[in-house]
């Protein structure tokens, strides 16, 4: 008996998330499809100029916008930003450093500090 291989598949909402872009942003033609793992590893290896354009230029879906800022998505939520920015919204959030930013840049300095002192804890107690 012989298997078959199918394609593994996905939907452009989770193909748009891998690939870190706004779904809404991107051609219809993608939107309106499917993906299959093939074609999001060649979209990832050789990303055709709309995908550099976005990844470039924005919008930017939440995950890419708190990254880029320095925040978690809840200190976005929390700051009132709701929407996709794009990378000029978030350079001038940036020079325009609002204190909701700054607050929440040294909230998630000190999540990274606990993490980091956290985990030099426990590899000394797994020695």
């Amino acid at each position: 008996m012989k298997s078959q291989q199918t394609a593994q598949t996905m939907k452009p909402a989770t193909a748009a998330k891998k690939l870190g872009v706004y779904l809404e942003a991107t051609p219809a033609e993608f939107r309106e499809g499917v993906v299959s793992r093939a074609e999001l590893n060649a979209l990832q290896t050789d990303p055709p100029e709309w995908l550099r354009e976005l990844r470039r230029n924005g919008p930017h879906p939440r995950p890419v916008v708190a990254a880029k800022l320095g925040v978690s998505n809840s200190g976005l939520a929390r700051g009132g930003i709701t929407e996709p920015l794009t990378t000029e919204q978030i350079e001038a959030l940036k020079a325009e450093n609002p204190e909701w930013l700054r607050k929440e840049r040294a909230t998630q300095a000190e999540v990274r500090k606990e993490a980091a002192r956290l985990k030099e804890r426990k590899a000394e107690q797994g020695d």
